[in-house]
C-alpha cells in the first residue's frame, strides 16, 4: 500500500494543478488535466521544501478531490453504520492522512523528467461522470497507467477514486478500513487513522 501510494502521489498533483485559467466547472475533464501538468512538474521540480509541498498539496490536490465520497466508498457499510459525528472524523482523518502522504511521498519523488499523455474522453463519456485514462512516462522506467474516476459537481469536476496499473486507491483502503473496524469498531478506524495521520512517513494503513 505504501508503494502504492507513493507512485500515485506524484501524478496525483499533476493532476490537481497550478493556475486557474482552466480549473472552470465548464472545462472537460481530460483537458483540465493535460493543461495543467506543466506547471505543476515546474513545481515538484524545483522545491523539496515539506512546507513548500504541504502548501501545494493542500491549496492544488484539495480542491480538486470529494474527500467526502472517497471516504464513503472506502468506509462502505461502516460509512452507513457511523453516526454523523464519526462519519465527520472519518472524512477529516482520511482527508489528512492523505494529504500528509501527498507530501511525504512528494519529498522523496524523483526530480527526473516526468511526461503525462491523457486520452482524449470517448464522445459516449456519461454526462457528469468521466474516466480520464492517462500515462505516465519517465526516462529509464516503464509507463504506468493511472486513470482518474471523476464526478460533475456545482465546483467543477472532482476525483472519486484513483486507479493505478488497475488498482484502485478506494479498494485499496475499503479492505484495511473493515479489518481495523473489525479489530476495534469505527472510534478504533478513526483513531488509527489520525496515527497515521501524525506519522506520514509510515504511508497507508499498514
Amino acid at each position: 500500500m505504501k508503494n502504492l501510494i507513493a507512485r500515485l502521489v506524484c501524478t496525483v498533483v499533476l493532476f490537481a494543478g497550478a493556475g486557474t485559467a482552466a480549473t472552470g466547472a465548464d472545462t472537460a475533464p481530460d483537458m483540465l488535466v493535460k493543461s495543467v501538468v506543466e506547471d505543476v512538474l515546474a513545481v515538484i521540480r524545483d522545491n523539496k521544501d515539506p512546507q513548500t509541498l504541504r502548501t501545494l498539496a493542500e491549496q492544488k490536490v484539495v480542491p480538486h478531490f470529494d474527500f467526502r465520497q472517497m471516504t464513503q466508498m472506502a468506509a462502505g457499510k461502516v460509512w452507513r453504520e457511523a453516526s454523523a459525528s464519526q462519519q465527520q472524523a472519518l472524512e477529516n482523518a482520511f482527508r489528512t492522512l492523505l494529504v500528509n502522504t501527498y507530501t511525504s511521498a512528494l519529498g522523496r519523488s524523483s526530480a527526473g523528467p516526468k511526461t503525462i499523455e491523457v486520452r482524449p474522453l470517448p464522445a459516449s463519456a456519461a454526462q457528469g461522470e468521466a474516466l480520464v485514462k492517462t500515462m505516465v512516462k519517465e526516462p529509464g522506467k516503464p509507463p504506468v497507467a493511472i486513470d482518474y474516476r471523476m464526478q460533475k459537481e456545482d465546483a467543477g469536476w472532482k476525483v472519486t477514486d484513483v486507479t493505478i496499473e488497475n488498482i484502485s486507491l478506494v479498494t485499496n483502503y475499503r479492505s484495511t478500513f473493515t479489518q481495523e473496524v473489525a479489530r476495534s469498531g469505527i472510534d478504533g478506524l478513526i483513531k488509527s487513522l489520525e496515527e497515521k495521520s501524525r506519522s506520514p512517513t509510515r504511508g497507508g494503513m499498514g
